[in-house]
């Protein structure tokens, strides 16, 4: 039987249930912990939220249990959350538009955390906007390349960059890999963006073949780092900063310093848990803060 308890967030009721359920088996980390977890991190995270088209990864059973994306607002929801109907390019259920939730304030954020929406994914863009705000690099390796590869990659990623008159910031993906994401404000549209960031990919992996491939042909990629360029499309959306992911354990896609970076040795290095998060931001700030 379902428990349900209904607090207030600031001044907006919100009924949560089944705090007590387990959804990361292997450590016991409950429902009740990601909310938590959700409602502390809330101050860094909410502003790069806010504004932007929500889907959600859900786990109503677990890490181990069935996934679901979630784009379209589920049915039930609260008057008071925030819904824009919006065009949805690329939708696999051949949708002409989409009732994205965006969450603005902490009563959504926490509404959402309820539904077991471990991971949420955002766009490179506002709906307010008509072009994106961001570009973004996600670097993934291919076994058994880790994460310290990807930093290799990073560092000289950022020296072209910089060069280019962007000044990107890099954070881990949470799973295995590193993204680093700049503002975008020298571009007028997601084509010019991919387009720019494409061309990037493609010349790294010409300048550095033994360590970077742009494809995501399988057969291409053991020992390499894929430099994923396509997540600047308007259609595709990206683990959002400070978001938690689906692993064995509750660690977080974590802003990360370029001494850090520079520094990883072993894929440890930059493994983060929602405990580790927060004790960062408390002792740090807000590392992707520019971004805003």
């Amino acid at each position: 039987m379902s428990s349900k308890v209904l607090v207030d967030v600031e001044g907006t009721q919100v009924a949560l249930t089944n705090l007590e359920k387990v959804l990361y088996p292997a450590v016991g980390f409950t429902k009740g912990q990601v909310l938590d977890y959700y409602t502390r991190i809330a101050p860094v995270l909410l502003p790069l939220l806010a504004g932007r088209a929500l889907t959600r990864k859900r786990y109503p059973d677990g890490v181990e249990g069935q996934v679901f994306f979630e784009k379209n607002a589920p049915r039930g929801t609260p008057d008071w959350v925030h819904v824009e109907n919006l065009p949805s390019p690329g939708s696999s259920k051949n949708r002409e538009t989409i009732d994205y939730v965006v969450v603005d304030d902490l009563a959504t954020l926490v509404w959402t955390a309820n539904l077991a929406s471990l991971e949420l994914h955002t766009h490179m863009w506002r709906v307010d906007a008509g072009q994106p705000d961001m570009v973004v690099f996600d670097l993934d390796p291919g076994e058994p390349a880790t994460i310290v590869e990807c930093c290799e990659v990073a560092l000289l990623l950022r020296e072209v960059m910089t060069d280019d008159g962007l000044d990107p910031l890099p954070k881990t993906s949470g799973s295995k890999g590193l993204q680093l994401y700049a503002r975008a404000d020298r571009f007028a549209s997601s084509e010019e963006t991919s387009a720019y960031a494409k061309e990037l990919a493609q010349r790294f992996e010409k300048s550095h073949p033994d360590l970077v491939v742009h494809r995501m042909t399988k057969a291409l990629r053991p020992g390499k780092v894929l430099v994923d360029w396509s997540q600047n499309s308007a259609a595709k959306t990206t683990v959002s900063v400070y978001s938690l992911r689906a692993r064995p354990r509750p660690t977080v896609s974590t802003p990360v310093t370029w001494t850090e970076v520079d520094a990883c040795r072993k894929p440890d290095d930059l493994v983060f848990t929602s405990d580790d998060v927060l004790s960062r931001v408390a002792a740090d700030g807000d590392l992707f803060a520019p971004l805003l």
